[in-house]
């Protein structure tokens, strides 16, 4: 495992262990559908692609703790889509999640615009 792999944090976050390769192509498609929606927030300038366990999350965040919440955000809309949760209760649940979270991306992101 790469210290720090996007694609086996997010796995993990599914409970699928790092060496189980057998839903990759799912969980890749899916967390760059995610960072599309980033790259459209306004978090990279022209996008950012993972293709296996090599990239990792300085890759992404250039190591700044104030984008921590990004993790969150992937982690959140990728099990929305690949392992949903069975109740709507759980499925409103990470729904706000994302949406607050997508919002303070946006807020952090615009703020450092106008600075």
């Amino acid at each position: 495992m790469v210290a720090d792999s996007i694609l086996d944090s997010v796995k993990k976050t599914l409970n699928i262990d790092a060496d189980d390769t057998a839903f990759d192509v799912d969980i890749l498609m899916h967390t760059n559908s995610v960072l599309a929606i980033l790259n459209q927030i306004g978090l990279t300038d022209n996008g950012f692609q993972i293709d296996d366990a090599s990239t990792t999350w300085d890759d992404l965040l250039g190591g700044r703790p104030d984008l921590n919440f990004v993790k969150t955000y992937i982690f959140t809309k990728v099990r929305l889509v690949f392992d949903p949760p069975n109740t709507s209760f759980g499925i409103d649940a990470l729904k706000d999640v994302a949406t607050e979270l997508e919002v303070r991306i946006h807020t952090l992101l615009e703020a450092e615009k106008w600075a």
